[in-house]
């Protein structure tokens, strides 16, 4: 589980040094993010996800990107340090974090 952090911590680090729309300060901060939307993601994100289901099914799934866009606005609203331009640049960091924790993981799986 520890190993997991560390992974979303640097996932999320790697993500905000590519983007000039997200900051984050101290570095430190970027553990404190991984573990808030986390949180945010296993407890807020699938009631969202239904309520939205709607709206999801007319735009064909995505209105999906507009739900993690806003899922990573809701933690820079939690978290002081963490900030975010707009709804755009919450969707591409979502975006660019999914790819890089994707690849993290690959690098760093046990199996």
């Amino acid at each position: 589980m520890l190993a997991r952090l560390i992974l979303s911590a640097v996932a999320v680090g790697i993500t905000a040094y590519f983007m000039d729309s997200v900051t984050i300060e101290p570095w430190w901060v970027t553990v404190i993010v991984a573990v808030v939307l986390g949180l945010i993601n296993s407890v807020v994100r699938p009631i969202v996800k239904l309520l939205s289901l709607p709206i999801t099914i007319l735009t064909l799934g995505l209105f999906a990107f507009v739900v993690n866009g806003l899922m990573v606005l809701l933690c820079a609203y939690f978290v002081k340090g963490f900030d975010v331009q707009d709804l755009w640049a919450g969707i591409l960091f979502s975006i660019i974090l999914a790819v890089v924790n994707w690849v993290l993981n690959m690098m760093f799986s046990k199996e």
